[in-house]
């Protein structure tokens, strides 16, 4: 489930004392750059029908008919499956500190975890170290490059497009079952099939539905979650101690909800929530109490006189 981009690595061997904080802020400091809007949008509407008369029934489906244990399980066996093409971008990036993490997990998770079913590795303290080809080539100083959004796959650029491609051709997962196996083209594709409806299924759970959905501009939202989290991504591998694990990457998204056009519309309940210290409503109550005990002695006072 991969964007097919068929371009080679040219630059295997070059770059890789290239720093990785550079490679982290070139998402951030460039922004979302769009200059193929107009075509990226008429994509990304051909994309929300095709996920609404297709992908979404179908994962809504899947969703009925299968035990959320189950459905965790079967996310848990395909993040297993993406362990050794993630060994290999830490190699590739100078971190083989990581990359064990990405061979321990996968021979715990395979192992003790039945296929990566349960994610035992975790549990151990080994830590998560996700990479993919796109980052390596951010690590060293490639741009990311013109954003687009490409049928079916949905939101990229030129260099993480090239990084997904390679990855097609390059992951030991996929040259396995390629050379050691006697399955079809249509037959290797239905793992695929299925971890495509699991994500799918995941992200109504995860409420990406309810972002786009409630959002005023439901593409600029799925692209600025992109940059987001791709930078998220590359600035954690920055660092020894771990990469983004779900929570920080569902944490980065949750932080967009703030930043984009979404606030005005889905969340009216928070922008009241911000004007009330500001309106200091506190004050006006205290003023009048202070009024009252001030205003009976005057009624009584007259009331005598009338007497």
């Amino acid at each position: 489930m991969r964007i097919f981009v068929t371009i080679a690595a040219a630059a295997l061997l070059a770059g890789c004392a290239t720093t990785q904080k550079s490679a982290a802020t070139d998402l951030e400091a460039s922004g979302p750059r769009d200059p193929l809007e107009g075509f990226n949008r008429a994509v990304w509407g051909f994309n929300q029908t095709l996920d609404k008369v297709a992908m979404k029934p179908v994962s809504t489906v899947y969703r009925t008919i299968t035990p959320r244990a189950a459905r965790r399980g079967i996310l848990h066996v395909f993040d297993n499956l993406t362990e050794p093409w993630s060994f290999v971008n830490n190699l590739l990036q100078g971190k083989p500190g990581r990359a064990v993490n990405n061979l321990g997990r996968f021979v715990v998770n395979t192992t003790i975890g039945v296929g990566g079913l349960a994610d035992h590795a975790t549990s151990l303290g080994i830590k998560p170290a996700p990479e993919d080809f796109g980052q390596t080539l951010a690590a060293w100083g490639v741009k990311s490059s013109t954003y687009i959004v490409l049928p079916l796959f949905g939101p990229s650029t030129i260099r993480d497009g090239i990084g997904t491609g390679v990855g097609m051709f390059a992951d030991p997962v996929n040259i396995c079952l390629r050379e050691c196996t006697d399955l079809s083209w249509t037959e290797r594709m239905i793992p695929d099939v299925v971890n495509l409806v699991s994500i799918r299924a995941n992200l109504t759970e995860t409420g990406a539905d309810t972002l786009l959905n409630t959002s005023l501009d439901p593409y600029a939202t799925a692209r600025s979650a992109y940059f987001q989290r791709r930078a998220a991504e590359i600035a954690d591998q920055a660092g020894d101690a771990g990469s983004a694990s779900d929570a920080d990457v569902d944490a980065a998204i949750k932080e967009l909800d703030a930043d984009t056009p979404t606030a005005d519309a889905p969340n009216p309940d928070s922008a009241p929530a911000g004007d009330e210290p500001a309106a200091t409503p506190a004050p006006q109550p205290t003023e009048q109490p202070q009024e009252e005990p001030a205003a009976p002695p005057q009624p009584s006072s007259s009331d005598l006189n009338l007497k």
